[in-house]
């Protein structure tokens, strides 16, 4: 990989495990949904079961994944159902401007509507053509390329439409809201006016 397609403060990595906090979630199909909920054009709620979801048009892509710890792993290849697929099944109202998407045991992360539409950003089912490993994410997760590897998030459940912005779990605990690798948004000490809500 060509240094200058690494974002600054980022290296290739050898072999690693998979980073994730608390414990890999089991998976039950028959209890397992994804919900989109909030702020929708109807008002009303989105489920699908995992036979329906597992049944969406899927897309494939490569990206380069960056973690915030300072490690890039580049070429990743993603199959997934692309986020703005699920908007167009799911019509937010039109004064939605952000979302939380949360995951297992309560994990969230929220996105600006702009950075949850973005082309390459999915839903995630495959990872290198196989179905994710549990500690990968199975059987869903976010793959957001174009920001910091803790926006993806594992373990989806629910996307939350919002009206306005709320910090997610580790925007909550010191984590840069917005999180750009390219501009290195690592903290949000290092947050500017405007560029999230107020810390509790």
């Amino acid at each position: 990989m060509s240094e200058s397609r690494l974002p600054p403060g980022q290296y290739v990595p050898g072999p690693r495990e998979a980073l994730h906090y608390g414990p890999v979630p089991r998976f039950r199909p028959q209890r397992w949904d994804l919900r989109v909920y909030g702020a929708t054009d109807s008002l009303g709620e989105y489920r699908w079961s995992w036979s329906e979801f597992d049944e969406l048009p899927r897309v494939d892509a490569v990206s380069d994944f960056h973690c915030v710890t300072r490690f890039t792993i580049p070429g990743v290849r993603w199959r997934g159902v692309r986020a703005s697929h699920m908007v167009e099944l799911a019509p937010p109202h039109p004064t939605v401007t952000h979302v939380m998407v949360w995951a297992e045991y309560g994990y969230s992360a929220n996105l600006r509507m702009d950075d949850f539409l973005a082309p390459d950003v999915l839903l995630a089912t495959h990872r290198d053509g196989v179905r994710l490993t549990p500690e990968h994410g199975f059987p869903v997760r976010l793959v957001v390329p174009h920001l910091y590897g803790w926006k993806s998030v594992k373990w989806v459940r629910a996307i939350e439409y919002m009206t306005r912005d709320r910090r997610g779990f580790w925007e909550e605990r010191g984590y840069h809201n917005l999180a750009d690798p390219w501009s290195e948004q690592r903290y949000s000490y290092q947050e500017k006016p405007g560029q999230g809500p107020p810390l509790l």
